[in-house]
């Protein structure tokens, strides 16, 4: 199938392009990029006013299945992926049961291939079971296609343990991908530890829960020198961190979620469990210093920590509510909104964040736009100004503070493998 993409804002970081032309797709691949192409297509999309990046990569989702089909499942999450303009997307590990063996890997993998055009690459866990106790057969499951290990939703707290995993990464040619936070700080907390946790009576959660876990797992990617990727960092020792790390030319990656550039712990009114996420929202000071390391290149990625949960699971008290809210069909108007829009980022630096540095991360070769690459687009009207409304999300899950926010910015079409698979005007039409 022949689609040709006319009058759109081409923007490649590989190629560092940036410019208006048009973009023509054949069988799968990207053929030409030049102005005025006059090819016959079987389908032309104008995107006039659009940006025509290479399509978005997700290193951070939830996918629940198997075992909380009832919180989402692969399916939903692949249609919200689209929705979103994610063309690639990395599910955790901490599914019931875990994805801790070759045969799960292949489950996930399998699944995703039958059920649509979404590239889904799991990651593996670190640990059986994620306890902490024993490794995952880790080279098994890379062999099975696992993209990445990690423990995500706690640390390996066994350092020697941890080395051992990272070792074998290392081996392997895997990053490994770290959820940094101390379990024995954690005391039960439920939102950023200070004013407002006192204010309303909740357990608070110290930065230092964050940065010490960082600090350790960055001095173990210097012992054995693996690719670290640093999950939904959320304070500014973090930012610091990751700086020391990458001015001693350590293998030392990391990404911010959107609902932690975009918010702060002053916004949570009331003990509303959509506010309820690990780790949680902090300071205004913390905030400023995520978005300037995304300005600044410290801070290479944007994920979205994508984490649907019942609706009935989010209306229990705060302390009893799972952490976690769904991501990712705002992350491109929060990052539009936030970041683009107030002129933290260039429309270049998100697309180097949001698709180019993942695939780097990943070392597949997607991120880019010139002729010869697999057509993984995603065009994005950086003007239209809406309402973020729950109801119309793919996703099973609901669960978000930033329901009825207004903002700018929406994906108005996906191309996977040179496949449409979301094209806004056909939402509209039904």
């Amino acid at each position: 199938m022949k689609i040709l993409i006319k009058n759109g804002r081409i923007i490649d970081p590989a190629t560092k392009l940036d410019g208006m032309y048009d973009l023509l797709i054949n069988n799968r691949k990207i053929e030409k990029v030049e102005t005025g192409i006059e090819d016959k297509a079987d389908k032309i999309i104008d995107a006039s006013g659009c940006y025509v990046m290479p399509g978005l990569i997700d290193l951070h989702v939830h996918l629940r299945e198997p075992g909380l089909e009832h919180k989402e499942t692969i399916e939903t999450g692949m249609k919200a992926a689209a929705r979103g303009g994610f063309t690639t997307i990395c599910p955790m590990p901490n599914t019931k049961p875990v994805i801790d063996n070759a045969d799960r890997v292949r489950f996930v993998t399998n699944k995703a291939k039958q059920l649509g055009e979404v590239n889904v690459l799991q990651i593996g866990a670190v640990t059986k079971g994620q306890m902490g106790a024993e490794l995952a057969d880790i080279e098994e499951m890379v062999d099975a296609g696992a993209c990445a290990i990690s423990e995500d939703g706690k640390s390996v707290m066994d350092a020697g343990l941890y080395k051992e995993a990272m070792k074998i990464a290392k081996k392997k040619n895997i990053p490994v991908f770290a959820h940094c936070e101390d379990q024995n700080m954690v005391g039960g907390g439920v939102i950023n530890a200070g004013v407002k946790s006192e204010e309303l009576d909740l357990p608070g959660i110290s930065n230092a829960v964050e940065d010490v876990i960082v600090a350790r797992d960055i001095l173990l990617a210097k012992e054995t020198g693996v690719q670290l990727h640093i999950c939904h960092c959320s304070t500014k020792d973090s930012v610091s961190l990751v700086r020391f790390a990458k001015e001693a030319g350590l293998p030392v990656t990391a990404e911010v979620c959107p609902h932690h550039f975009a918010m702060t712990v002053d916004d949570i009114r009331e003990k509303d469990a959509n506010y309820k996420m690990n780790p949680p929202l902090r300071t205004k000071e913390d905030v400023e210093a995520l978005k300037e390391g995304l300005r600044d290149g410290i801070m290479d990625v944007i994920a979205t920590d994508h984490a649907p949960h019942s609706k009935e699971e989010k209306m229990l008290p705060m302390e009893k509510a799972p952490f976690g809210i769904v991501g990712l069909e705002t992350a491109v108007a929060l990052t539009m909104t936030v970041l683009v829009d107030k002129g933290y980022l260039t429309p270049m630096q998100m697309a180097e964040k949001m698709s180019y540095n993942p695939a780097k991360i990943l070392g597949i070769d997607r991120g880019s736009l010139e002729p010869g690459k697999i057509a993984d687009i995603v065009i994005i009207d950086p003007n239209e100004v809406y309402q973020i409304d729950v109801e119309k999300f793919a996703s099973k899950g609901k669960n978000t503070p930033f329901n009825g926010w207004t903002v700018k910015g929406s994906v108005t079409a996906t191309i996977a493998n040179g496949k449409i698979i979301y094209m806004q005007e056909e939402e509209h039409d039904k």
